[in-house]
């Protein structure tokens, strides 16, 4: 069967994140009946990340097998036709459709994911950005933020900035970057590695607004880590900021 990469946009707000389930609308599912509905058969859709419910996407990748010979752009056209269906408007768009070949894995192909974190650091309460950012009113300090998120930068037991519920076998991971930068009213926090622990990047978010804000210093930061212990890190920031932005293969 051939099979084809997707590059994947979506609108997180509503939905309950990338995998299937059963008490919402999940990315994962709408995808896979917009194919069943182009190809008349069952399709699995398999991602590149598994993102929680509200998180965003403008570069998340998938791949399904389909049991037609189509052209990249017939794919492209037909799952986004079928995606918006009667209500003409999807949550998800697919921006581009490639064929690959069968080795080809979304998840397991990967060596490298890329997520943009967007702070709205202003006084006025969102409007248009509702749920798509993280409203922090109070200034925050964007240089101060990125000297100490160097301090996260390269192979850490990221116990501290791991969510209680993950299920990788080891905390152990390599972040290869974590920038952060002023732009305008917003702050974004940009995160590189070849692969993340369940909510690591909002947690380091989380716990970088405490530098931000003056209530930490970089030896706080150093020493949360250095506790392995999530109690010591600052709280989980909310999934509306969060973007998965490339996929790296």
């Amino acid at each position: 069967m051939p099979r084809y990469r997707l590059t994947l946009e979506y609108d997180g707000r509503g939905l309950v994140g990338w995998q299937r389930q059963q008490n919402g609308e999940s990315v994962q599912a709408l995808v896979e009946a917009a194919a069943e509905r182009l190809v008349g058969h069952a399709v699995n859709v398999v991602g590149a990340g598994r993102t929680d419910a509200g998180v965003h996407a403008t570069g998340q990748v998938a791949h399904l097998d389909l049991d037609k010979n189509l052209t990249a752009d017939a794919v492209r056209d037909g799952l986004n036709f079928w995606l918006r269906g009667e209500r003409g408007w999807a949550p998800v768009a697919v921006l581009a459709a490639a064929a690959v070949d069968g080795d080809f894995h979304a998840r397991f192909s990967a060596i490298g994911r890329r997520y943009l974190y967007r702070i709205l650091n202003r006084r006025p309460h969102l409007v248009l950005d509702r749920d798509r950012a993280w409203w922090l009113p109070r200034p925050l300090d964007a240089d101060a933020m990125h000297q100490a998120a160097q301090l996260l930068v390269g192979h850490h037991d990221f116990t501290t900035f791991r969510a209680s519920e993950c299920q990788a076998r080891s905390p152990m991971k390599t972040l290869d970057r974590l920038d952060v930068q002023r732009v305008g009213e917003e702050i974004h926090v940009v995160a590189a590695s070849r692969s993340f622990l369940h909510h690591q990047v909002r947690n380091m978010v989380g716990s970088l607004r405490l530098v931000g804000e003056g209530k930490w210093r970089d030896a706080d930061l150093e020493m949360a880590l250095a506790a392995r212990d999530r109690a010591k890190g600052g709280a989980t920031a909310p999934p509306s900021g969060l973007y998965l932005t490339e996929v790296v293969y």
